[in-house]
């Protein structure tokens, strides 16, 4: 099996994030436009109880996993391997039975109770079996992550994407004529095959790849594994508990804000609209970049664990800073284009120009939400995976506090609700550093964060001088696409005229990396 580097495992997700977001896309336009915007609705309705579900049935094992296997890695312990991943499989196999079974059991009382609309119950029976499918892909991602091998992790994500979209238009037309509640159903069916595929291609991978008989004395590893268990739990229920702790904060959050704005006189089909604007369009629009950083977070745990494991305090040092370094990189043209084009953004999307407000007063604060997820990961890589769940609930408190006392003043409204999400994931992020600088004594690279500060300044002002005087005699979609386009070459070529991205790093990209490292001088 082939391991990579933490740059190299890093860009193989990134690639893989870019093609299954953009296929999510594509999916989504056609959910939509097969079933239209009830059949979304009960579609979507279904989707808050299978992620709270499958974060149960998961139990944050993936990172727990990730992390110990790569710690044995290092000391080439087989052994140890082979009894995390055997204590894994038969946790979430006991979960994935006990949750499947309630999810179908408490399916009729979800849909007429929770969700008020008895023709929910399709969908959620539909998407049941989805449940042990994710729980042992899981196990089968942490694994590989663990070995540093994100190659099987990227496949199987853009397999899943491709096997969903392939069935997705003909399932759901082909249950359309019975009503749009089946419809929904069908949409689900062609997620859980999609996931299906996925699994049986890491199955597969693994089998080619393997080391050892995972089946040979199962059950004696099974009963051995004690201690391997409490050291799985130890990780796993902390970054669980952070999960839970971000579903419970989107839980309340909606509630909070509605209360809030009523208290400032607003009303309450106003209210709702305020806040379908800011969570439905602003929020996902300031979360597409994540991708970058998730994939950065997946190959950093294995690859501190494993630096730690070895006590090369100097490579974890490295690693984070290169870590937090691309993360500001990319986040830092995400907040510029956010920032400068925020008004045709949001008019092209969605035809609601005057939701700009939102997007740029979030957008230059999005930065210290990119940092926040390469923090998290180090954090449970060196064993604080509590420390970083106790940031998280201390952020949400503050968060839900914040827009309970800045959205319930008249003069802020639903402006106040913006400003309090930007203070919570601002805290969380400075705790998650401050977690980190306290345990390794770690410092950023004040010249690197110096340098991109001055990119993303000179960057906005190309933006907008872009966006008020070039391309004015063509159509707002090209004269956004044009302007966006010139402002990314722009802060692309003065990145690398700064000197943030190193020769060795540039080489790495696939296609163009050998182009791109011969403008960059060796350091």
């Amino acid at each position: 099996m082939t391991k990579q580097t933490f740059l190299k495992g890093a860009l193989i997700l990134i690639i893989a994030g870019l093609i299954t977001r953009f296929l999510g896309f594509v999916n989504r336009i056609v959910v939509a436009r097969i079933m239209g915007a009830e059949g979304v609705g009960l579609y979507m309705m279904a989707v808050p109880t299978l992620l709270l579900v499958i974060t149960l049935t998961q139990l944050g094992l993936p990172v727990a996993i990730s992390k110990l296997v790569a710690e044995a890695e290092a000391k080439e312990d087989r052994q140890r391997i082979k009894r995390i991943l055997v204590v894994a499989l038969s946790v979430t196999s006991v979960l994935s039975i006990i949750f499947t079974v309630a999810m179908i059991a408490f399916a009729p009382f979800v849909a007429n109770m929770l969700l008020t609309d008895a023709r929910a119950y399709y969908p959620l029976i539909a998407i049941a079996p989805i449940v042990p499918i994710v729980a042992l892909s899981s196990v089968m991602r942490g694994y590989f992550q663990g070995r540093q091998n994100m190659k099987p992790t990227a496949y199987s994500q853009v397999i899943e994407q491709v096997v969903r979209i392939t069935l997705v238009a003909v399932l759901t037309s082909a249950f359309l004529p019975m009503g749009v509640e089946f419809a929904a159903a069908g949409a689900m069916i062609s997620v859980v095959i999609g996931e299906l595929a996925s699994l049986l291609y890491m199955i597969f991978m693994f089998k080619k790849n393997k080391r050892f008989r995972l089946r040979r004395r199962f059950f004696n590893y099974a009963k051995e594994g004690k201690q391997t268990f409490h050291d799985l739990m130890a990780i796993s229920l902390p970054a669980t508990g952070s999960r839970l702790i971000g579903s419970i904060s989107l839980f309340f959050e909606p509630i909070i804000v509605a209360q809030s704005l009523a208290m400032a006189g607003v009303a309450t089909v106003m209210a709702t609209s305020q806040y379908g604007e800011l969570a439905g369009f602003v929020i996902p629009v300031l979360l597409l970049p994540t991708f970058i950083t998730y994939s950065l977070s997946v190959s950093l745990v294995p690859a501190i664990s494993e630096a730690a494991a070895k006590k090369h305090f100097k490579t974890i040092h490295h690693r984070l800073n290169q870590a937090l370094r691309l993360a500001l990189l990319s986040g830092g043209i995400s907040a510029v284009i956010l920032y400068v084009f925020a008004e045709p953004i949001m008019d092209l999307m969605y035809d609601a120009p005057t939701v700009a407000t939102y997007l740029k007063l979030m957008a230059p604060f999005s930065i210290f939400l990119y940092f926040q997820g390469p923090l998290q990961s180090t954090l449970q890589a060196l064993d604080l995976a509590k420390a970083a769940m106790m940031n998280s609930l201390f952020g949400a408190i503050i968060k839900i506090a914040a827009i309970f006392v800045l959205a319930s003043r008249p003069e802020l409204g639903i402006m106040g609700a913006a400003l309090a999400i930007v203070i919570g994931f601002v805290l969380v992020t400075l705790l998650h550093f401050a977690s980190v600088a306290k345990t390794i004594s770690f410092t950023i690279d004040t010249k690197m964060v110096g340098k991109s500060i001055l990119l993303i300044i000179v960057s906005t002002w190309i933006g907008f001088v872009l966006s008020n005087y070039a391309f004015q005699s063509f159509t707002q979609l090209w004269q956004t696409i044009l302007a966006i386009s010139c402002t990314f070459i722009f802060y692309s070529a003065l990145m690398l005229i700064l000197g943030l991205i190193k020769k060795e790093e540039a080489i790495r990209i696939p296609f163009i990396g050998q182009w791109i490292s011969s403008f960059i001088p060796r350091s």
